[in-house]
């Protein structure tokens, strides 16, 4: 059965991806299963795809990740929505500061600078950050970084509200803050009441099944490290997941038996 709410996406067909982390892999299958999922729900709708961040990092293909979502923007027959996750944003602030944001580099970066083929800095000289840095901006195509310049933190539609880590709770959403979009954890985790739409978000994961509760919903699978990547579909009083599995041929959609 699947996922009973009164949420509304005002008739659209819309789907929300969580945390992709490098795996193109499981990406593309992923939306192999959405276009065919399209064939039989789409109705003449085309057809809205909410990415919420963390393309890059940890997962071995992070410049492929970024080159196929550059194509979408003009070539994918839905229409994309790219959120900005905590791991662009350190790539960000990698480039902009080498020495000041070497700690990208221990949780993924180093794996984004090996997807660009660019040489790994020498921890005990300094400089070579700065030498990696060079070579990165040698290496990537204008448009990935115009595309990490551009990501947006948040989307609306309806009654729901995507995001990449979360909200602060009691603030309303017009006053959130990036810190809190990018990286808040458990303040939101915790939260129990419904927030003022129903926040679909990635960031936080402990196992390879999303998270369902009445005013959230978790699609960050761990990809990067189970091999699943996961997406919900939101229609008007309907909710589903579909994953994607790399140990599997053929991925059922996931239906969860809850109600708001």
């Amino acid at each position: 059965m699947p996922w009973g709410t009164n949420a509304s996406v005002a008739g659209e067909l819309v789907y929300a991806i969580g945390d992709v982390h490098g795996r193109y892999d499981l990406m593309t299958r992923l939306l192999a299963r959405i276009a065919d999922d399209v064939k039989t729900r789409g109705n003449g709708r085309r057809p809205i795809v909410v990415f919420c961040g963390d393309y890059v990092d940890r997962g071995p293909e992070s410049a492929k990740i970024l080159s196929a979502l550059v194509w979408m923007r003009t070539h994918a027959e839905f229409d994309p929505y790219f959120l900005k996750g905590n791991h662009e944003e350190m790539m960000l602030a990698y480039i902009d500061d080498p020495i000041g944001a070497q700690g990208w580099l221990n949780v993924g970066g180093a794996q984004t600078l090996q997807s660009y083929g660019v040489t790994l800095p020498d921890p005990a000289v300094s400089a070579d950050y700065y030498r990696a840095r060079d070579e990165l901006m040698e290496r990537m195509p204008a448009s990935h970084l115009r595309l990490l310049q551009t990501l947006s933190l948040s989307h609306r539609i309806g009654d729901y509200a995507f995001v990449h880590a979360g909200v602060r709770p009691g603030v309303p959403l017009h006053r959130q803050v990036a810190a809190d979009l990018l990286w808040i954890r458990d303040d939101f985790l915790d939260h129990k009441r419904r927030f003022e739409k129903i926040i679909v978000h990635g960031h936080s994961w402990d196992s390879d099944q999303p998270v369902i509760r009445e005013q959230r919903i978790g699609i960050d699978t761990g990809a990067y490290k189970t091999g699943v990547l996961t997406a919900v579909r939101l229609e008007d009083g309907r909710v589903e997941c579909l994953q994607a599995r790399i140990d599997q041929s053929d991925d059922p959609i996931v239906s969860v038996p809850a109600t708001l």
